[in-house]
């Protein structure tokens, strides 16, 4: 009854500790590309190959439903998989979903003719392949009209967390937000839309001031994932063993993943 989650790095980490938190019965299978690490500099041929090989191997563990707890791979992957690529007995979900379901107040399910919404300013920050693919913009547009959508990438965040260097993030994460800010005076919410951002939280609201409304990722999957799996049961696939995974070198990954979530984490070789 395994779920898989996967991402480029530790940055779906911050998903998969909501997720089991929520689903304390479920086992999850954890899978880190750490090797092929950032995603978010990568082309969206690249991105697509390593998140099919990705997903091939968290299939291989048991997992028939599998979680893209990355945003540059659910922005520049996602789409493609599922029209082209996906069998008829597996799914593939992305991290997109719960945001904009949160950011229009409605669900993912209804196809209702797009509406008026309440926020008309939002500000969107992610990997430079993310706000590239546009994929945030199309798809709040199947949903809301009248929603203007200023995209910052945020180059060097990811590289600064997975490497620990916290005082750099935070001077990262500053000057984007001052970035932004420039061309968007007054933003009325502001979406994180990477994975890894969460554990920046508390300095993108600072930065960008106590009015604005941060919508961070990892309890909105959570909630999401628990309604999916109500609804489709017969997604938990057949492991039972909970385990982290990686591409890259165990030791060190598992030395940063537990900095990163301030657990004992220990990856295996994927």
């Amino acid at each position: 009854m395994a779920v898989g989650i996967f991402d480029s790095g530790l940055g779906g980490l911050t998903v998969l500790d909501a997720v089991a938190r929520r689903l304390p019965q479920v086992p999850f299978v954890y899978f880190g590309d750490n090797a092929h690490a950032p995603y978010g500099v990568r082309d969206a041929d690249d991105i697509f190959a390593l998140t099919c090989a990705a997903t091939e191997r968290l299939w291989a563990e048991g997992c028939d439903l599998v979680i893209l707890a990355c945003n540059t791979a659910s922005a520049a992957a996602l789409r493609r998989m599922q029209e082209t690529w996906l069998p008829k007995d597996k799914r593939v979900l992305g991290v997109f979903v719960p945001l904009i379901e949160a950011l229009t107040e409605r669900q993912w399910g209804d196809n209702s003719p797009p509406r008026e919404v309440a926020v008309k300013h939002v500000a969107l920050f992610a990997t430079p392949a993310t706000v590239a693919s546009r994929a945030f913009q199309r798809e709040l547009a199947f949903r809301a009209i009248g929603v203007d959508v200023e995209a910052q990438p945020c180059g060097g965040v990811v590289d600064a967390i997975e490497q620990g260097d916290e005082i750099l993030a935070e001077a990262l994460v500053k000057s984007h937000v001052e970035a932004l800010k420039r061309r968007m005076p007054h933003p009325e919410a502001a979406i994180l839309g990477c994975t890894h951002y969460p554990l920046m939280e508390k300095t993108f609201q600072a930065a960008l001031g106590p009015q604005v409304k941060v919508y961070s990722q990892a309890n909105l999957v959570a909630e999401s994932l628990a309604d999916y799996l109500i609804r489709r049961p017969e997604m938990l696939g057949q492991g039972t063993v909970s385990k982290f995974l990686t591409t890259g070198d165990p030791d060190s990954v598992s030395v940063h993943a537990t900095q990163f979530l301030k657990r004992k984490i220990g990856f295996e070789k994927a």
